[in-house]
Formats: structure tokens, sequence, C-alpha cells
């Protein structure tokens, strides 16, 4: 097994109070190299199912919240408090780059991102500026407060990826087939290929200014993907997702999309040092798709955590044991926490892997 040697001083990493990061529990799974415990923290833990954050977000707009650096910071740290996980996400969604740079959306509560001028030619492409690190101020100043005051606990930065990005500034907003989208994939591939190059452009600028400000590892959400076959994923996406994480070399690069379990192979040629898994696929089975060299994240699925607590025990109990396959095993859902989840089943099951994993 090939491991990454333990580096002095990574990229992304700092030493607040004289802790060495690099030696959380966290950044050694993703490295591939012996835990203490098994690592977990969860997809979406600061945000809608717990009590203090819709106290703190009552009466404020989504994206007001993600430009507001005291709620950033109060948000992101809230699960860290609550549950003892193993890294902090941070707060933010993953169309605040696009809004920083000028593009006319917004987030309607209960439908997701909406376009008021969805993209459908070239002339649409103007709107799609280079981003500048001034544009997104406020995501600089709330990283380098949250990397004083997690203290030994890793903060993930993250972005959307091209496609997912593209997907809403094509359909005008959240699409059950992305038809427009694929339409415009295989019907005009020039201007395609345009399109995921200007978002890897601002997508990748997005993940450098979060790793300089101290963000100790990045994930890229390719949220929709699971939507295009293998080999469509090659010509038409594989080249931009290469190319942006080729471009945050330094850090941990975690790339994860829902119903991949067919992308699992190409995901794993993408570039990144984890893949995330959903629940339709076991992590045994997971990592022989991926194959050899990467560390894998998943893969409970959220909806289990609506059982009973016998259930969610067992079924969590089964993932880690599936994760012993993976070369590195971070404990995770197989996506996000669902809003009507009690936070303490999580607290319980944060302990359980922690205690399991040893």
């Amino acid at each position: 097994m090939h491991l990454f040697p333990t580096p002095r001083a990574p990229v992304g990493s700092h030493y607040p109070g004289g802790v060495n990061l690099a030696d959380s529990a966290f950044l050694r799974a993703c490295r591939r190299q012996p835990v203490p415990h098994t690592p977990v923290w969860f997809m979406r833990q600061a945000g809608r199912s717990l009590p203090e954050y819709l106290k703190v977000r009552e009466g404020v707009p989504m994206l007001t919240a993600c430009a507001t650096p005291d709620l950033i910071v109060e948000i992101t740290m809230q699960p860290v408090r609550r549950y003892g996980v193993d890294a902090a996400i941070f707060f933010s969604d993953i169309v605040v780059p696009l809004k920083a740079i000028g593009v006319d959306l917004d987030i309607k509560p209960g439908v997701g991102p909406v376009v008021a001028d969805p993209i459908r030619d070239a002339e649409g492409l103007d709107v799609l500026r280079p981003l500048e690190p001034g544009d997104v101020s406020y995501v600089t100043e709330s990283i380098r407060a949250l990397t004083a005051e997690l203290g030994g606990t890793p903060l993930i930065g993250f972005a959307g990826a091209p496609f997912t990005l593209g997907s809403y500034l094509i359909e005008g907003g959240p699409s059950k087939n992305h038809d427009r989208t694929k339409a415009m994939m295989y019907g005009e591939p020039r201007l395609w290929h345009e399109l995921m190059e200007r978002l890897s452009g601002i997508v990748t600028e997005h993940l450098r200014i979060q790793i300089e400000a101290g963000a100790s590892a990045v994930q890229l959400f390719d949220s929709w993907v699971g939507a295009v076959a293998p080999d469509d994923y090659r010509e038409f996406i594989l080249p931009h997702t290469r190319r942006i994480f080729d471009s945050v070399a330094g850090v941990p690069r975690i790339h994860f999309g829902v119903g991949t379990g067919e992308l699992l192979g190409v995901l794993g040629e993408a570039g990144a040092d984890v893949v995330g898994v959903d629940w339709r696929v076991p992590l045994d089975e997971a990592a022989r798709r991926v194959g050899p060299g990467k560390a894998l994240q998943g893969n409970l699925d959220p909806a289990i955590l609506l059982a009973p607590w016998e259930v969610v025990e067992r079924k969590a109990r089964e993932v880690l044991r599936r994760g012993e396959a993976a070369e590195g095993h971070v404990f995770n859902l197989g996506h996000g926490v669902l809003p009507s989840t009690d936070p303490d089943q999580l607290k319980r099951l944060t302990d359980l892997v922690h205690e399991h994993g040893r």
C-alpha cells in the first residue's frame, strides 16, 4: 500500500496552539495513513436539523447567511460542539461563487437555486467572468476566524462541480432529468466545453481561496452527475474535473456525487484522494470499483437515522465493517443530513463510530 508521508507543514494545515492538524484522524484517513479511530463527519451537519441553526437563521435568507462571517463561523461550529465530529464543513452553498460574480440567482426555500436568466447560448456565457478573491472576502475572513477557533479540528472547504453548477445555470433551477443540460452537452459540444471551462476556472479559484485562508481539505460536490453515463462522463466532464483537482493539489481532495455507482471507476481517475460513495453501493464493492490508491468516504443512508437506534447501530456497524476493505475510510452519510433527523441520533452515531473504529 502506498501511503502519503506525514508532511511537516502541509498546505492548508495550521498549528493553532501548537496543534499539528496533519495528525488529525480525518486528515490521516484521507491520506490513507493509520488512524487512532475511524473519523466521522456528516454532509449537511451544519444546518437544518439543528435547533440552534434554525434559531440563528430565523428571518435570514440563505445567501445572506452565506455572506455574513459571524453567522458562517457560528453555524460551522455548531455541529462540532454538539457532536464532536472529526472535521468541520464550511457553511456555505455551491452557488455562492456564481452569485459573487454577478449571476442573477437566489435560493428559494423548498425549491433550491433559481437562476433568473438561464444560459442557453454563447452570449449567455458573458456573465461568467473569473472569480477574484475580493468577490468573496467574507469567505477568507470566516475561514481565518474558524481555523483559530477549531484548534485541532480540520476545516473542509468545498465547491460545486462544473456539471452540477452548469445544470442549474442551463435549466434555470433544480431539474429531475437534466434535459436541457444533456441537450447542450450532446448537441452543442463546443458551447458545452466552453461553459465547463469557465466554471472550472471559477471553481478552482474558489477552492484556492479557501485553502489559502486555512481550509485543511476540500470537497468537490458533483451532486447531479449520476445522471450521466460513464462514457459521456469521460468525454464531457472528466477533463474539467481533472483540471480542478490538479490545480488544488497540496491538501486532501474529496470527490462526491449522488447516484454515481456506475461512475465510481471514472471518478477515481479524476484526481481526488478520497472518493465519496452514496448509500447505493456497499463500501467493499466501491473499493473494488474505485481501485487502489484512494480512500473512501461514506456511506450510511441518511434515512436510516429516522429509524430506531438499534437499526442505526446495526447499519452503521455494517458500513464500518465493509469500509475495512478501503485503504482509508472516513465515515459519513451517503448524502446530507435530512431536516427531520434527531440530533441525538447523530451524536450517538458519532460516538459509536469512534468507539467501534478504534
